[in-house]
Formats: C-alpha cells, sequence, structure tokens
C-alpha cells in the first residue's frame, strides 16, 4: 500500500518539490532549476530524475508511492494538458502522459494558482471550508476557486483567472494579457505602485511615499503611521479589489477568502480595506464569506500538489 507522495510546483526560476505522507506531513523538500531554454524541453525530464533521485536516497519502491503532483503556471485542462506556459516556454503539452510515461507511476497536473488554493484549503488558512476562493497578490494577481473540495478548472483550464476581470472603464495602459483595465492592474504589488504614483502625481500633500521608493510594502507601513496620502491609496486599492470579489462571490458563493502572496504581509489591514468594500457590494447570500490571511507562503504549492493525487 502506499505511504508517499510527491507535491512539484514549477516556477520560472526554480522546481520547488517536497516529499509526503498520506496525511500531508512534509517529510523533505528541495528546489532545482526550471531549465527554460530549448521551449523548456528539459523540465519534465529533469522533474522525473529528481523524484527518482529522491526514491533512491530513500529507498522508496514505486508501490510506496502513490504519485507525483505538478502545478505549473498557465492553464491545464482535467486531462493533464497545458495550454500553453509562456513562462515555461511550453505550448501545448500534455503534462500528465509525458510524466507517467518517464516515471511510471501516477501523476495529476493543475495550474499553480489553483493548485495553491488546494494547498491552502487542506492544510492551511482554509482548513475547515470546502468552498473557498485563494487570492494571490503579488506581481500580479492570482486566484483559485475551490468548489466543494474541488478545483475549479473551466473547459481549457483558465477557471480562476480573477486577476483579469475588468474592473475599470477608464484606463489607458494595458495589463500583461493585452487587455486593459484588468484587476491586476490595481490589486498587484505594482498595481498599488501604480496607484500610489498616480496619487503622487495629482497631490501636492506631504506623505511619507515622497520621502522614499513607493512599493507595496512602503504604502502599508505609511497606512499605518496614519498618512493621509497613503490610506488614500489603500482605499483604492481595497475598491478594487473588495468589489472584484464580491462579483465573484456571485458566482462561486465561498465560505472563505484566503488572501496571500506578498501584498498580504502587510497583515489584516490589507483584509479590513478589501472587507471594508467587499460587505455593501456584495450579494447577502455571500455577505457572511470569511477573510483569512493565507499560512503556507512559498510551500502552498507543494502542498497543493500533494493533495492533487491523494
Amino acid at each position: 500500500m502506499s505511504k508517499y507522495c510527491f507535491g512539484v510546483d514549477v516556477g520560472g526560476t526554480t522546481i520547488k518539490m517536497g516529499l509526503f505522507d498520506m496525511e500531508g506531513t512534509v517529510l523533505d523538500k528541495w528546489e532545482i532549476p526550471t531549465k527554460t531554454e530549448d521551449n523548456g524541453s528539459c523540465i519534465l525530464p529533469d522533474i522525473a530524475e529528481a523524484v527518482k533521485s529522491k526514491m533512491k536516497e530513500k529507498s522508496l519502491e514505486a508501490a510506496d508511492v502513490a504519485g507525483v503532483g505538478v502545478g505549473v503556471p498557465g492553464p491545464v485542462d482535467a486531462d493533464g494538458i497545458v495550454h500553453v506556459a509562456v513562462n515555461l516556454g511550453w505550448g501545448v503539452i500534455n503534462i500528465k502522459k509525458t510524466l507517467e510515461d518517464l516515471l511510471h507511476m501516477h501523476v495529476e497536473a493543475g495550474n499553480d494558482a489553483n493548485v495553491a488554493a488546494l494547498g491552502e484549503m487542506w492544510k492551511g488558512g482554509g482548513v475547515g471550508h470546502k468552498n473557498l476562493v485563494a487570492v494571490t497578490l503579488g506581481t500580479g494577481v492570482g486566484g483559485g476557486i475551490i468548489v466543494n473540495g474541488q478545483i475549479l478548472t473551466g473547459a481549457t483550464g483558465a477557471g480562476g483567472e480573477i486577476g483579469h476581470i475588468h474592473v475599470e472603464d477608464a484606463e489607458t495602459e494595458s495589463c500583461n494579457c493585452k487587455n486593459k483595465g484588468c484587476l491586476e492592474q490595481y490589486a498587484s504589488a505594482t498595481g498599488i505602485v501604480r496607484l500610489a504614483n498616480r496619487k503622487l502625481a495629482k497631490t501636492t500633500e506631504d506623505t511619507i511615499l515622497r520621502k522614499e521608493n513607493v512599493s507595496a510594502k512602503t504604502v502599508f507601513d505609511a497606512v499605518k503611521a496614519g498618512d493621509k496620502v497613503a490610506i488614500e491609496v489603500a482605499e483604492q486599492f481595497g475598491e478594487y479589489l473588495g468589489k472584484g470579489l464580491a462579483s465573484i462571490a456571485g458566482v462561486v458563493n465561498p465560505e472563505i477568502f484566503v488572501i496571500g502572496g506578498g501584498v498580504s504581509k502587510a497583515g489584516t489591514v490589507v483584509l479590513d480595506y478589501i472587507k471594508k468594500y467587499y460587505t455593501p457590494y456584495v450579494f447577502q447570500g455571500s455577505r457572511d464569506a470569511i477573510f483569512a490571511l493565507a499560512t503556507l507562503g512559498n510551500d502552498a504549492g507543494i502542498y497543493g500538489a500533494a493533495k492533487l493525487v491523494l
């Protein structure tokens, strides 16, 4: 009977890997470099080699391992096929079949943000809940939606792309996705900097933000210090994200929103600004949704990938 599984989180520069027992305790974790040259042709063979090497090191047989779960930065459908992962140089690749052929064991694959959401539900900020929206506020805005304990993938694996919900008609700059007015342009770390710089260009008021490099961290540090301009920026951020999440709640009716990523390191102050604008705009059936901070950090992906298999 299987006693272990592997969780793999493929990033643009490193691949995080974890060996888990069946209860979800991480027994070992390590990283290997992501070789994106030659259209990322080495990535899956490298993962297979790393799994085999760890099994040899731990004296594990194939029968001991339930399988390998993999999260990747791109849309992955229910059959384990990725439909273009730009950061990895991939076009359409069947991750599940390719890795199963290399390893001769069970493989499951999913989008990295969706998989991280599954990790937070299983062992992180969303423990005890089966209907969850995970929001990652980093360089971009990532999202993962869990309904009745299952990842909502959609037709081509593009479900949960909440960063690209349209929230602003008047935007003139393009998002990375080429559209204009995406949530990501205002609620990500870079989006908060955009809001702050626009505010600074319009106001002559004295503010801490003129004295240092503007970042999401310096904005929320200034908010905590009572800086009026920073508070106005946080209000804008909260309004965009709160209204955006209210729209999502109208569709999926979650029990809980788990907020992670670099911006969430500012703590509960971030949740306060989101909830302020979520509550008045959300349909009453979702008004009691809980807001919590993610707890797994950079390990959410390997936990969720392991759970894909289990």
